[in-house]
Parts: C-alpha cells; sequence; structure tokens
C-alpha cells in the first residue's frame, strides 16, 4: 500500500526495544498526505457513521483532523496536552507504551449527544484514545468512531478499544515488524 511505503520506522525510539513509525515522511509527500486524508475522507463522507464534530489528539492528530474536518464540512476540537488551552478544560490522565501523560480539552467543546469522531496518527497501547474517549463521554458525548493512520495490533490497543466497546479503524498495519 503506497501510505504504509511512506512512514519511516525508527528503531530505539523514543527508548530501546520501540519501533516508531514516523508520519511525517507520509505527510511531507504530497502524494501521501493526499491519498491518506483523500481515504479517510472518503470514509467519513458517507452517512453510514453517524458523526456531528472531529476531535483530534496532539499533535499528529490536529494535521489529519484539521483537514478532515475542512473536506468534510464538520467542526474541529484539538484535545491537547496539559496546560494548552486557555479556557476551562477537563483532563484525563493515561498510560503511554513509555510513561504517563494527561491530555486536555475545554469544557465548552460541545454540547451533550454530541457525535464525536477521534482522529489520531498511531494505535499502539490505545492509552491515548482511551483517555480521549473518556474525556469526550465526561462531556456528554458519543464517541462515533476512532480512527487512525497506523495499528499496531500487535501492542493490543485495538483489542482494548473494541473491548470497551468502540469502532475503531485505521489506514493500515505494522504487524509483527
Amino acid at each position: 500500500m503506497p501510505i504504509k511505503s511512506k512512514i519511516r520506522s525508527i528503531p530505539d525510539y523514543p527508548k530501546k526495544g520501540i519501533m516508531f513509525r514516523d508520519i511525517t515522511t507520509l505527510i511531507k509527500d504530497a502524494v501521501g498526505f493526499r491519498l491518506m486524508i483523500d481515504n479517510l475522507t472518503q470514509r467519513y463522507i458517507t452517512k453510514e457513521i453517524d458523526y456531528d464534530l472531529i476531535a483530534g489528539i496532539e499533535a499528529r492528530g490536529f494535521i489529519m483532523g484539521g483537514a478532515m474536518a475542512y473536506t468534510l464540512g464538520k467542526g474541529f476540537v484539538p484535545i491537547r496536552k496539559s496546560g494548552k488551552l486557555p479556557a476551562e478544560v477537563v483532563s484525563q490522565e493515561y498510560s503511554l507504551e513509555y510513561g504517563v501523560d494527561t491530555i486536555e480539552m475545554h469544557k465548552d467543546s460541545f454540547v451533550p449527544g454530541t457525535r464525536v469522531l477521534i482522529v489520531d496518527d498511531l494505535l499502539a497501547t490505545g492509552g491515548t484514545a482511551l483517555a480521549a474517549a473518556a474525556l469526550i463521554e465526561k462531556l456528554g458525548g458519543v464517541v462515533a468512531e476512532i480512527a487512525f493512520i497506523v495499528n499496531l495490533p500487535d501492542v493490543g490497543g485495538e483489542k482494548k478499544l473494541r473491548d470497551k466497546g468502540y469502532e475503531v479503524f485505521s489506514l493500515t498495519e505494522f504487524e509483527g515488524d
């Protein structure tokens, strides 16, 4: 798949034993970036998945989520790392493959009952996506689906998300490599 071939793999980053999948090589390539956005847009342009708003997880989720929101005519809400948003926020701590972090959203990001499509670049352990879903649900939103460019199924995040009842979509996978 052309999208997968444009993603760089960096061994032992950010720590030994982790194979980092770097999408900067995909998004700097005009054809790769267009393929990524077009493929995601095609999935969500239909009414099969009902959603009102797109939420992107910092930072790479902003790139794809912003482009998708523009193309699909939807609003965009940023999910940011702690301390980056100026108004009143709701926070959620989560575990990463290599540590712990906190993400936040503005409390007035949407009205209760809003159906939200969450987007991010990569699904590994699922911790960030679960935290984003928890934030949306704390504010009374409904998670319509969680979309990624890359899924690492061997790490187990997809199973965790599906076990919690979330629909998951990814453009490509890196299994066992």
